[in-house]
């Protein structure tokens, strides 16, 4: 299956070690789709608010957690969601990407 940017797809992240985000849940595919074949970057979801500066808020009970960015591979993907980011919100991922990694 291809694999687009912006994408929400259900993910097995298990197992993790630490505190890595765990269990199967939401995750945002930030990875290109020209990447997306065997492993894909993806940002996984949260419905927990904490006032942290690498949460995008996308509806009233979902956050992208961009401090747990991680490769894996599309084995783990269990279908993709009907969920839906806007352009802000977009602009708001990449802007926080490029604070935590490239500034």
């Amino acid at each position: 299956m291809n694999y687009k940017q912006y994408e929400v797809i259900l993910i097995n992240l298990d197992p993790t070690v630490g505190s890595e985000i765990q269990k199967t849940r939401a995750c945002l595919i930030i990875s290109p789709k020209e990447m997306n074949y065997s492993n894909i970057i993806v940002a996984p979801m949260t419905s927990k608010y904490k006032d942290y500066p690498t949460r995008v808020k996308i509806s009233k009970d979902s956050f992208v957690v961009l401090d747990q960015i991680r490769t894996v591979s599309v084995k783990r993907v269990l279908k993709k969601l009907d969920i839906k980011i806007t352009s802000k919100q977009k602009n708001e991922v990449k802007s926080i990407i490029k604070t935590m990694l490239v500034d």
